[in-house]
Order: C-alpha cells, then sequence, then structure tokens
C-alpha cells in the first residue's frame, strides 16, 4: 500500500504502475480472472499513523509463525467502493503493517479512490480496477467486501496461497442446503464453505488464528452472540424462549442506491424490516446453537433508525432456575475481562450507540426485567467497525500472527 501518514510523512512505495488495464504482466487465467502466482511477503519500512490510540490490553499472542514486525503484508480490497471497504481504508491508515496494493470495484473501475470517496483523499492508493483486470501476484492477503453471493465464485478463483476474509454472509452458513434457502439460490463453492471458518473473533479466536478463508460475521450477530454466546455455554439462561429487538443505522443496508433508504423515506421514524425471517437469523441461530450444544430458536425483529451508523441489541432472556442478574453480570465480566474490544459497563449504565462511533468497540450491559426470572442485556456497536470492517481487520491480523488490536485503536468519536 503507498498510504499518506495521518500524521504527514513521506508515502510508501506505491506496486507496480497499471499496464494494459492490469498491474504486472505475466498473466495466465484462472476461472475467469488473470491472475498472477507467485505470491511472497515482503519487507519494507513501517510507519506508524498518527491516530488517537487506546492503552493496548490483552493482546493474543500467536499460537502459529506469522509475519514478523516490520514485515510488509500487501492487501487487496475488493469491492472498495461500498461502505465496507471506505472502512477498511480508513482503517488501514493506521495500521503500521497492512499495506493495499489492488482495490477493485467494477463499477467505478478506472477512477481515483479519493474521488469517490473524498473523505479519504489523502491517502495514497492504487486506482479502482475491475475484478477480472485485478492483479494478486502482489498480494498476500484478501479483504472481500463484494456484495451477497457474487463473492463464491470470485474467491474460488483466487490463488490458493492468499489469506481472505470474506465480509458477505456467503460463507458464515455452515449448511449450505440452508444457505440456498435463506439466499434463493445454491452454494457455488461448497468445497470452500468446509473450509471457512466463521470469524466471530473473541469466541472463535483460535480457529481463526490458523485460517486462510474466514466468513466475517453480520452486524446484527456480532451485538448478539458476543453478550449470548457466553450466557449460554454456562446454561446462566433459558434458550427457549430469547427475543430480540435490535436496531441499525441506515449505512447497515449499504450504499446502493434504494427507495426505501431515502432520507424524505427514513427520516423521523422508525421502520421494522425482514419480520418473518431476516437473512441473519440462521446465522445467530447457528452460533447460539453451537453454544447450548442444541437447536436454538430466536424471535428476531431487525429495525431502521435514522441514523449513519450505530447498532443497539436489546435482548430478552429467561434465567435458569437460581440464577440471577448478577450471576450473568459476573460470568460476562470474567468471559471479557482483559478484552481489548468487549466491553462490560458498570452498575446501571445504560450502552448508548453514540459511544462507539468509529470503534470497534462492543459495549454492553445486564439488567433485570420488572417480570421475574428475566433479563435485559443491552449491547451496541458500530455496525461498519465491529459489525464489519474493524471484526475483518482483527480477524486478519489474527490470520497474521498479528496482535488482533494493531491498527484498531481508534477511540470512539464524540459528540
Amino acid at each position: 500500500m503507498g498510504s499518506t501518514a495521518l500524521g504527514g510523512g513521506a508515502p510508501a512505495p506505491v506496486g507496480l504502475a497499471p499496464k494494459n488495464g492490469v498491474f504486472g504482466s505475466n498473466l495466465k487465467q484462472c476461472n475467469g480472472f488473470r491472475l498472477k502466482t507467485t505470491v511472497k511477503v515482503g519487507s519494507s519500512s513501517v510507519r506508524v499513523r498518527a491516530s488517537v490510540a487506546s492503552s493496548p490490553q490483552k493482546q493474543h499472542s500467536p499460537k502459529t509463525s506469522g509475519v514478523k514486525s516490520g514485515e510488509e503484508v500487501r492487501i487487496a480490497v475488493l469491492g472498495a467502493s461500498g461502505y465496507t471497504g471506505a472502512e477498511i481504508v480508513r482503517l488501514l491508515a493506521n495500521h503500521p503493517q497492512f499495506r493495499i496494493k489492488v482495490m477493485t470495484a467494477d463499477r467505478k473501475a478506472g477512477e481515483q479512490f479519493g474521488s469517490v470517496f473524498p473523505h479519504l483523499i489523502t491517502q495514497d492508493l492504487p486506482n479502482l480496477v475491475a475484478v477480472k483486470d485485478a492483479d494478486f501476484s502482489n498480494v498476500d492477503a484478501v479483504f472481500c467486501c463484494l456484495p451477497h453471493g457474487t463473492t463464491q465464485e470470485i474467491i474460488k478463483g483466487l490463488p490458493q496461497q492468499l489469506k481472505i476474509v470474506d465480509l458477505s454472509a456467503d460463507f458464515r452458513l455452515r449448511d449450505i442446503d440452508e444457505y440456498a434457502e435463506w439466499y434463493g439460490h445454491s452454494h457455488r463453492a461448497p468445497e470452500l464453505q468446509q473450509e471457512a471458518v466463521y470469524g466471530l473473533t473473541e469466541v472463535l479466536r483460535d480457529e481463526i488464528r490458523n485460517a486462510r478463508l474466514v466468513a466475517n460475521p453480520g452486524c446484527y450477530p456480532t451485538s448478539i452472540q458476543l453478550p449470548l454466546v457466553p450466557l449460554i455455554k454456562a446454561k446462566l439462561i433459558k434458550v427457549s424462549n430469547i427475543i430480540i429487538d435490535a436496531k441499525s443505522g441506515v449505512s447497515g443496508a449499504g450504499r446502493g442506491a434504494k427507495e426505501a433508504n431515502l432520507y424524505t423515506e427514513i427520516a423521523e421514524g422508525i421502520h421494522s424490516y425482514g419480520i418473518k425471517g431476516h437473512r441473519h437469523v440462521p446465522e445467530i441461530e447457528q452460533g447460539l446453537s453451537d453454544a447450548a450444544e442444541s437447536k436454538v430458536t430466536i424471535s428476531f425483529t431487525p429495525n431502521l433508525i435514522c441514523m449513519k451508523r450505530g447498532m443497539q441489541s436489546t435482548m430478552f432472556v429467561e434465567m435458569a432456575p437460581g440464577v440471577t442478574v448478577s450471576d450473568l453480570y459476573q460470568h460476562l465480566k470474567s468471559t471479557y475481562e482483559g478484552e481489548e474490544f468487549v466491553k462490560l459497563l458498570n452498575g446501571s449504565s445504560v450502552p448508548h450507540t453514540r459511544h462507539v462511533v468509529g470503534s470497534n468497540y462492543c459495549f454492553m450491559n445486564v439488567f433485570e426485567d420488572r417480570i421475574p426470572g428475566r433479563a435485559i442485556i443491552i449491547s451496541v456497536i458500530d455496525n461498519l467497525v465491529k459489525g464489519a470492517s474493524g471484526q475483518a481487520v482483527q480477524n486478519l491480523n489474527l490470520m497474521m500472527g498479528l496482535p488482533e488490536n494493531t491498527g484498531l485503536q481508534y477511540q470512539p468519536l464524540f459528540p
């Protein structure tokens, strides 16, 4: 990546100049893509970018060998013209070792990234190219930010040695028949689905560390599973009557032009959608069922809120016999004590979305319901960071053997 430091300084060298619309040469056909196959992690000087950073806390050491300190990891961002792609770029501006070498956006091919996202015009980045023209010979890892249903065949055509974090839903569901039921078409890369590891970082850290292909979780599933999975594993709550009311900012619907997302359509209101069956339901139920070691079915209603980013999930649960709200709180406290990005608030403090905007944090707390034996759990995240691109960077850090908070210590923006 050639990226201008936020605090100034000379840019790092940019990759090869385009040749006939393709970076590099000596290409060959591979499942419809023109690819080079030689990939090697190279070394370069490292510049730590300026940011408002938090103090490092738990930095989990890798079990497998990874890149060394100061060693450059060359990145491709596929689907860079969407919100999650732009957020990857913003976060990597603060990463000391990840350098963006390839950026794709079929409809914006040939354009400069700063013309698509002017707020990132200070970053020295390669021009956007079409996926079919992308050269992956100068790449070590890929963030795939393409729409659902388009990712499977593209990832299947990538060189086998690349580390991949897929931000779409295409590899999240282990059961390909269930995928076909919810997404309306058969899975086009079932062999890769068997390889993919679900990327809920704090829950599946060891599996992610050794993975080649990680399916980054959805935003709603992240905000819901982080509090519920530990409680279900510990058998502190019943799994028969979980009710979830969740609310998301409009950026969760993506950047594509949609009439339903126009300002005049969404302003001054709350809009429920996907009431009968949102596509995140099977993903949530898969994770909760794994925790319970039995089938878990939930009641889930998502709502669109007239704000740009942010997500709140309110979970209503029934406690196991003899369990108190204090027991739930103490278990979550012990589970996430020392974690960099998951924070249990003190006392009766209520999590608010405005307190996590722009950050990779998940704030949560537990409250006693007025109905005896029930509890209310609230968690908040930035849907574009911990709910998407931030967790993706966290996962690739693990996969590359780096401390998982590398480049992610942006503090929330307030007010």
